[in-house]
């Protein structure tokens, strides 16, 4: 009985793993660059990237979300992402003349960066979390993701 309580309760926490109740807008002033951010699930600031911008993650530390700018050299977004060496195996990628979208596994986490292309800047938002909650991560990773822009 002891078990079955323990399983019902893990289960019962994944749904919520990536639900979110709230959410925030976030913009870089220097860049105009705004994402809408669940700020229910990544609740802690973890420091800034290269460039403009902040890093969040979950309060376990399981889940962290980056969103970025940084200077448009004129590269294409395919140029861009080549010099960024990502990593083999990318098991999703879409490159316009516009954006480029790149998703993959890694050490049991789902990794997910977008980037569109502005004159000025690059903005991306670039997202890692558990690859066993991939359907309750789903809805959210969208969301962000089409909320991205620049200014």
């Amino acid at each position: 009985m002891k078990k079955i309580a323990t399983i019902l309760v893990m289960l019962c926490a994944f749904p919520a793993a990536a639900r979110a109740d709230s959410w925030s807008g976030y913009r870089i002033p220097e860049t105009g660059t705004s994402v809408d951010i669940p700020s229910s699930i990544f609740t802690e600031q973890a420091g800034r990237p290269d460039g403009y911008g902040m890093q969040y993650r979950t309060s376990d530390g399981r889940a962290d979300l980056t969103v970025q700018a940084v200077p448009n050299d004129g590269s294409s977004p395919a140029a861009f992402l080549a010099r960024k060496n990502p990593p083999p195996g990318i098991t999703y990628k879409r490159i316009t003349p516009r954006f480029f979208v790149v998703s993959s596994t890694r050490g049991g986490k789902i990794w997910y960066d977008r980037c569109n292309f502005g004159r000025r800047y690059v903005h991306c938002v670039l997202i890692n979390y558990p690859a066993a909650e991939k359907r309750q991560w789903d809805a959210l990773v969208t969301r962000v993701s089409r909320t991205l822009s620049g200014g």
